[in-house]
């Protein structure tokens, strides 16, 4: 069975060059081979204020965003992509989830604040996370914390199940050979639509 996927490469720099952005094109590769149905949305291209004021979020999000919102409700899985920093995701990445998620996009309260609706629900998720420390050190000593975050407080939280994860570690030292195993292992993910 097919699938519509959406891929969110949550890297800031537009330069190009980044593993995480070879990652993307790996998974959108092997969907693509796998006859889903892929769209695209780079946080880097992306110009969007962040939130700070609370009454910005009833608005909703901003048209730059507009985009991503179709595509996101269009897609029955998502996939994130983004380097860690200082222990999270980049900030912009971040912001972007912030407005997307703005005015009841992921989650629709009722008037009388009892009644919550996931608007995410039917949706699954891969989480794909690249670290310059090992993988294992950030799931088990740090408990992969932001990661967990990310996956119960934002995805789960408006419905999204399953999230799935895939922690790469210290990609500044991976062979060349080592980052093409990698980039395998992700299309394959991307042909399974996992």
């Amino acid at each position: 069975m097919s699938s519509n996927i959406v891929i969110v490469d949550g890297h800031p720099h537009a330069g190009g060059g980044h593993f995480i952005h070879a990652l993307a094109d790996a998974y959108a590769k092997g969907a693509k081979a796998g006859g889903h149905e892929v769209s695209r949305v780079d946080i880097a291209a992306l110009d969007f204020p962040l939130l700070a004021d609370p009454a910005d979020w009833a608005k909703g999000a901003p048209p730059a965003l507009k985009a991503a919102q179709d595509a996101v409700s269009a897609a029955n899985h998502l996939v994130f992509l983004y380097p860690l920093w200082l222990g999270a995701m980049p900030a912009k990445l971040k912001g972007f989830l912030e407005q997307l998620s703005a005015g009841g996009f992921v989650m629709e309260v009722s008037e009388d604040g009892k009644k919550w609706t996931q608007k995410l629900k039917g949706k699954s998720a891969r989480i794909i996370v690249t670290m310059g420390m090992p993988a294992a050190v950030y799931r088990y000593y740090f408990g992969g914390h932001s990661l967990k975050s990310f996956e119960r407080n934002i995805l789960k939280f408006a419905g999204v199940n399953p999230v799935r994860d895939t922690i790469i570690g210290l990609v500044e030292n991976r062979s060349d050979a080592d980052r093409k195993r990698v980039l395998k292992r992700i299309e394959a993910l991307g042909a399974d639509a996992r």
